[in-house]
């Protein structure tokens, strides 16, 4: 059994990737980055187990994915790596970030036969420009840009970490705790993604998979003789609205079940439960909006919808382009890609009898190709 835990950082929000999709999102053929990073270091068989930091709007839908240990992450990456390191029962831990995806079996063998030498093993790349700095030009063969995988004595980082003064890495913590540390030659090939350029740099990543995800949705309501109705993120002209813990507008309701089902990302009722207050009566559209907000935050992009309101009343035909503008603004897609069609039952069934209307709608993704 290995002496050795790999936790892998992922918890951080890419402000800087300036991107709606976030980097530990982007897709390697199918695989999301973060899980493309661990399957490989995986690989290597060098690790008793993989823990992977996520922030609370992804851990959910990761474990979708595979079944490492995973840890909610906080708001810094010193934070996040505390929570990861309660689950950390190794004499040694190997912390690394997620964005850092074309580690070397070979560079991590180097890292790992050095672990007894130092609390801290820190790869380290040589500086070639000049240096400037506050004015002054310094002897850049005393700068070292630091890389990470990091290894550590488990309890010294625990110690380390143990403050509230923020570390932008494990080795500069561990030092200012009376720790020792040991640097080693890195790894150019080693590139960490920060930037939308850095990816240029990258040189392991496949592109992503051209692959069309499709998911479908149904919905049905009832209706009651109070409130408004809305339909399609359209007020319409009625003298009943809903029965519903939202707005109860059905045909939106469809629609985010097929966007969550071409995204593999469940359903609208595990997103937005009718039993938490907090959705009681909001505006579907709002609903809608956070749906979007995450399909693009996950790596997608929307290509088309297309929906079917069955119902005997009331008549939509009027409120149809009206719908299709408002839901291309919230899907950020144009108005083209976004059909409505309306239909009857026949008078069959409830809907048939005036007692309700049903939605049908279907969705098509693909992968944000990062490549362009």
């Amino acid at each position: 059994m290995s002496d050795l835990t790999l936790v892998l950082l992922a918890a951080g929000n890419s402000s800087r990737f300036e991107l709606d999709v976030k980097k530990q999102w982007l897709r390697i053929d199918h695989q999301p980055l973060w899980k493309f990073v661990a399957q490989k270091l995986q690989n290597t068989n060098l690790f008793s187990k993989i823990i992977i930091t996520s922030s609370s709007d992804d851990i959910e839908f990761m474990k979708n994915y595979t079944d490492y240990t995973f840890v909610e992450g906080s708001d810094t990456r010193q934070k996040s790596l505390k929570n990861a390191l309660n689950e950390v029962d190794t004499e040694y831990v190997l912390v690394s970030d997620i964005a850092r995806s074309c580690i070397s079996e070979e560079f991590l063998q180097t890292i790992i036969s050095k672990k007894s030498s130092s609390d801290c093993i820190v790869p380290y790349l040589k500086v070639t420009d000049t240096i400037v700095y506050k004015n002054e030009t310094i002897n850049r063969d005393e700068v070292k840009r630091i890389q990470t995988p990091q290894l550590s004595r488990t309890s010294v980082l625990k110690s380390a970490l143990d403050t509230d003064k923020d570390y932008t890495d494990e080795s500069s913590a561990i030092v200012a705790q009376g720790g020792t540390r040991e640097f080693i030659l890195g790894d150019e090939a080693a590139h960490k993604i920060t930037y939308i350029s850095d990816l240029n740099k990258i040189p392991c990543l496949l592109k992503p998979s051209t692959d069309t995800l499709s998911g479908n949705g149904f919905d049905v309501h009832a209706f009651d003789d109070k409130g408004e109705m809305w339909l399609g993120g359209v007020k319409i002209e009625s003298d009943f609205g809903f029965k519903a813990h939202s707005d109860g507008d059905v045909a939106i309701h469809a629609l985010i079940d097929a966007l969550l089902g071409a995204a593999g990302m469940g359903d609208i009722g595990m997103m937005f439960p009718d039993s938490d207050a907090a959705f009681k009566g909001i505006d579907s559209k709002e609903l809608l909006k956070r749906v979007v907000n995450k399909i693009y935050n996950f790596g997608f992009i929307i290509v088309n919808v297309d929906l079917t309101i069955a119902a005997e009343k009331p008549k939509i035909a009027k409120y149809k382009l009206e719908m299709r503008r408002v839901l291309a603004e919230i899907l950020t897609i144009d108005s083209s890609r976004v059909n409505v069609k309306a239909t009857t039952t026949e008078k069959l069934g409830f809907i048939g009898r005036g007692e309700g209307v049903g939605v049908i709608a279907n969705a098509n993704l693909k992968y944000f190709d990062w490549t362009k």
